[in-house]
């Protein structure tokens, strides 16, 4: 997927030390699978061969019409914001599948039966249960404008995901479907809900949206969304929830 996955696992018991290793392996075998699958940048990936025309969906592996058809749904969520259909080259899910893949891997962890667990996949991050008792995972966001200084810290007590785009670290790399061209009116979009392939695809949509999608996002149940426009301005969902900090 061109990016670092880290794990983070709780366990609580010698067993759990046993049964995380195995489940850790599972976990990064999901991902690469996901990758032979989705990857645009392997040729005979099932992906590529079906934006070259060569398979259909129903020719490709049935996760290639799941994910597809997860995508129209965050097309519909976002307004047509996130449209992995206007992208050069044919259909590109790349948007959400990250986020998509490290659910997957998630479940293996859930699976082996560990009490908490935390996945950050090149900065998104999903988890469950806590890192210790009594403790949430705490997940800091970066500001844009200054790489030691943290913008969001969010705190996650069970299930929850995190996912931030922007053009700091890759440039100009997201395309606006509206014009077709590489979208470049904020730094940063970050959005905070219950899954982290659906989180992954928002944050997309509300980057390229240049932050009009914050007022949709603010009426999606469990999400909510943050920018940081090129001059530094912070603007937010309404109706902060506690576990979300705004960092000074």
């Amino acid at each position: 997927m061109g990016t670092v996955v880290s794990f983070s696992l709780r366990e609580a018991t010698t067993d759990d030390e046993s049964k995380g290793a195995v489940a850790l392996e599972r976990a990064q075998a999901k991902l690469r699978w996901a990758d032979d699958i989705f990857s645009t940048y392997k040729p005979d990936s099932p992906v590529s061969r079906l934006r070259r025309g060569e398979i259909t969906v129903d020719e490709a592996p049935p996760e290639v019409a799941e994910v597809l058809d997860l995508c129209r749904r965050v097309a519909d969520a976002s307004d047509g914001w996130f449209d992995p259909w206007s992208m050069p080259g044919g259909v590109d899910p790349t948007g959400l599948v990250k986020g998509w893949a490290a659910e997957r891997a998630l479940d293996e962890l859930r699976k082996a039966g560990l009490p908490g667990a935390m996945i950050n996949a090149g900065g998104d991050v999903t988890a469950y249960g806590r890192p210790g008792p009594g403790q949430p995972w705490r997940i800091g966001i970066r500001h844009p404008l200054a790489e030691d200084r943290l913008l969001l810290m969010v705190e996650l007590d069970g299930p929850g995901a995190v996912a931030t785009s922007g053009t700091y670290e890759r440039g100009l790399h997201l395309i606006d479907p509206t014009t077709g061209r590489p979208a470049d009116g904020l730094l940063s979009a970050t959005v905070v809900g219950l899954d982290l392939a659906f989180a992954d695809a928002l944050a997309t949509a509300l980057f390229v949206s240049g932050g009009k999608l914050l007022e949709r996002i603010s009426r999606l149940a469990g999400y909510h969304g943050f920018t940081v426009s090129g001059d530094g301005v912070v603007r937010a969902t309404r109706g902060l929830p506690v576990g979300l900090k705004i960092a000074a």
